[in-house]
C-alpha cells in the first residue's frame, strides 16, 4: 500500500514537472508582451491623454484580428498535439505544411481588408473626432506586416502544440527587445539625458504615437521572419519536402475545429468592440481609464492563459494516446494549480491597483477610475481561472462547439446587453460596465464547472461512457 501512494506521489510530481515545463515559457513570453504593452502606454500616455485614447481606441479591433487568427490555429494545435501523441510524427509534418498554406492565404486576405478599412475603424469605434485621424494613421501603419503577424500567431501555436514552448518564447523576447528600443528611439525627440550622474543626448525622431506604431510594426516583420525559419528547420515537424497543395484529409479536420473556435473568437472580440464603443461614446476620461485598465489586467491573466496552453498540448497529446486515465489526471493536476495562481495574481492586482494606474497616467480621475474597476475584477480572477483551464482541455481535444456557445451567450447575453442597459439606457459609467464584464467571467465559471461535472469536457470519458 505504501509502495503504491509513494508511487502515485511520484508519478504526479512527475507530471506537476511537465505540466511547468510547458507553461512557464509561455507565462514568459505572455509576460514580456505585456511588459512591453505597459511600456508603450506608459510612453504614449507621456504625451497626454489624447495620444492615449488614439492608441487604446482601436485595441479592441486588434484582438478582434488577432483572436480571430488564433481560432484558425486551434485547429491545427489539436490535429498536431493529438498526432505528436500518437506518435504519427509524418501526419504532424503534414498538417504543418498545410498550416504554412493557410497562414500565406489567411495573411494575405488579412492585410487587403484592414489597410483597406484603416480610415473606417476609429469612425465606427465612436473615436472623437480630434484623434480620429491620428488613431487611423497609427492602426494602418500597425497592419502593414500583417503576413508576417500572422505567421507569428499560426507558427507559435505549432510549435507549442509539438511541445516546444521555448522557441515561441525566445522569439517572443527578442521582438519585445526590439520593440522597446525602437518606441525610445521613435517616439520621443533628441533630448538631454542623465543616467547614474553621467549626461548624454539621447537620438530621437520625435514621432509620438507614429513612432510607437512604427516600432511595433518592425517588431512584428523581424518576429514572423524568425519563426517562420524556426518551423522550416525543426527536426521534428518542418514542412520541408511536404505538399503545399490544399489536402482536405487535414484540412477538413482542422478547419472542422477551428471555425467553431473562429465564430467565438469572432463573435467574442466583436463584443469587445462594441463594449469599447460603449465605453468610448461615455467621453476620453472613461476611455483613458479602460484603456490602461485593460493594459494593467492583462499581465494578471498571464498564470491563467500560460496554464491554458499546456493543458491544451497536454490534453492533446493524452486524447491521441486514448489514455482517459492521463486525462483525469491532468485535470485535476490542472484546477488547483491554476486556481491557486489566480488567487495569488488577483490578490496582487487588488492590492496594486492604484499603484499600476498611476505608472500610466497622473491624471487623478482616471488614477481613481481604474483602480476601482481593477479591483472589482481581481475578486473575479480565481473562477475565471476555472474556466480557462476547462475550455484549454476542450480546446486541446477539438471540442470547440460547447466553448463557442459559451462564450456567445456570456459576452452578447450578459456582458454587452447588460453594458447597453446600463450606460446607454440608464446614463451609467465605467464601473457599470465592468460590473457586466464580471458577470460574464462568472456565469462561465459556471456553465464550464457544470460541464466539467458531467464530463462533457472529455471525449473519452464519452466513448467510455457509450462502451459500457
Amino acid at each position: 500500500m505504501e509502495k503504491a501512494k509513494n508511487r502515485s506521489r511520484k508519478l504526479n510530481m512527475e507530471m506537476v514537472s511537465v505540466i511547468m515545463a510547458l507553461a512557464w515559457p509561455t507565462m514568459l513570453e505572455q509576460l514580456m508582451q505585456t511588459a512591453v504593452q505597459y511600456i508603450d502606454t506608459a510612453m504614449v500616455g507621456s504625451l497626454g491623454t489624447q495620444a492615449t485614447a488614439a492608441v487604446g481606441a482601436t485595441s479592441t479591433v486588434n484582438w478582434l484580428i488577432g483572436s480571430t487568427i488564433s481560432a484558425l490555429s486551434v485547429g491545427f494545435l489539436s490535429f498536431i498535439a493529438r498526432s505528436c501523441g500518437a506518435g504519427d510524427e509524418e501526419s504532424a509534418k503534414r498538417s504543418v505544411s498545410q498550416a504554412v498554406l493557410v497562414t500565406a492565404v489567411t495573411g494575405v486576405i488579412f492585410t487587403a481588408l484592414t489597410l483597406g478599412l484603416s480610415g473606417y475603424v476609429p469612425v465606427w469605434m465612436q473615436v472623437d473626432q480630434s484623434i480620429q485621424a491620428l488613431a487611423a494613421r497609427y492602426f494602418f501603419i500597425l497592419y502593414v506586416p500583417m503576413l508576417p503577424r500572422t505567421a507569428s500567431i499560426i507558427f507559435g501555436t505549432v510549435l507549442r502544440a509539438a511541445g516546444d514552448t521555448k522557441t515561441p518564447m525566445k522569439i517572443g523576447v527578442v521582438v519585445n527587445l526590439i520593440n522597446v528600443v525602437l518606441n525610445f528611439l521613435l517616439i520621443y525627440p533628441v533630448r538631454p539625458v542623465r543616467v547614474l550622474g553621467v549626461s548624454f543626448t539621447m537620438p530621437g525622431a520625435g514621432m509620438g504615437v507614429i513612432g510607437a506604431a512604427v516600432a511595433s510594426a518592425v517588431a512584428f516583420t523581424v518576429g514572423g521572419i524568425c519563426i517562420t525559419a524556426v518551423v522550416w528547420r525543426h527536426p521534428r515537424i518542418s514542412p520541408k519536402g511536404q505538399s503545399f497543395r490544399p489536402d482536405a484529409r487535414i484540412l477538413g479536420p482542422c478547419l472542422q475545429v477551428a471555425f467553431p473556435n473562429m465564430l467565438q473568437r469572432f463573435g467574442t472580440s466583436l463584443g469587445y468592440v462594441a463594449f469599447a464603443s460603449m465605453i468610448n461614446s461615455l467621453g476620453e476620461l472613461s476611455t483613458a481609464a479602460h484603456t490602461i485598465a485593460n493594459t494593467v489586467e492583462s499581465a494578471f491573466y498571464i498564470p491563467g492563459y500560460g496554464m491554458q496552453t499546456a493543458a491544451a498540448t497536454l490534453a492533446g497529446n493524452a486524447y491521441g494516446a486514448h489514455d482517459e486515465k492521463r486525462m483525469k489526471e491532468l485535470a485535476a493536476m490542472f484546477i488547483p494549480i491554476e486556481i491557486g495562481l489566480m488567487i495569488v495574481s488577483g490578490g496582487a492586482l487588488f492590492l496594486l491597483a492604484p499603484g499600476l494606474m498611476r505608472i500610466f497616467s497622473s491624471s487623478e480621475d482616471v488614477i481613481l477610475l481604474g483602480s476601482t474597476v481593477l479591483r472589482m475584477v481581481a475578486v473575479s480572477e480565481p473562477f475565471y481561472g476555472f474556466s480557462i483551464i476547462i475550455e484549454g482541455m476542450m480546446l486541446g481535444v477539438g471540442k470547440t462547439k460547447e466553448p463557442f456557445v459559451f462564450n456567445i451567450i456570456g459576452m452578447w447575453g450578459i456582458r454587452i446587453a447588460g453594458t447597453f442597459v446600463c450606460t446607454q439606457m440608464l446614463g451609467l459609467g465605467l464601473v457599470s460596465a465592468w460590473g457586466c464584464m464580471i458577470a460574464h467571467n462568472l456565469f462561465l465559471f459556471g456553465i464550464f464547472l457544470v460541464c466539467y461535472l458531467n464530463g462533457v469536457w472529455n471525449p473519452l470519458h464519452d466513448k467510455h461512457n457509450k462502451l459500457s
